[in-house]
């Protein structure tokens, strides 16, 4: 498998895992000081892959969850080190009824190591988000 297609192939299991709950094989993706940058769509920095994992969990372990990338664009810079954009869309239902459908990108770095590529850096950023409240 070229790089592209194992980046494309990480970014597609990033999506399964998530949205499966499968927090365990989640983690794997991660380089283990990765920076999650969620500051231009509202959230936080976040440094640390053990850190985002319980930072995740905790606010959508119990939303049932759908993921979407597309129209990757993906820059090979080295034999360890990438960089990709990703189109985002995603829906969030959580058991008391709130819901998210929002729309945006994923902007990350990678890193080849031992032989598999990780996910260095990601920032998110969203164009747009509709929300809807649980129904009182």
């Amino acid at each position: 498998m070229n790089d592209h297609e194992a980046l494309r192939a990480l970014k597609a299991r990033y999506f399964r895992l998530m949205d499966t709950k499968d927090w365990a094989g989640f983690r794997v993706l991660f380089c283990d000081d990765v920076v999650i940058d969620l500051s231009e769509s509202g959230g936080e920095v976040i440094t640390g892959a053990d850190t985002f994992l319980t930072f995740l969990t905790a606010r959508i372990g119990d939303a049932l969850t759908i993921h979407h990338g597309h129209s990757p664009e993906i820059e090979v810079l080295s034999e360890t080190t990438a960089q990709g954009i990703w189109a985002l869309e995603d829906r969030l239902t959580w058991p008391d009824g709130t819901r998210v459908h929002g729309f945006g990108h994923y902007h990350e770095t990678y890193a080849k190591i031992d032989g598999d590529w990780r996910i260095r850096t990601q920032r998110l950023t969203r164009l747009h988000t509709d929300y809807r409240p649980a129904s009182a």
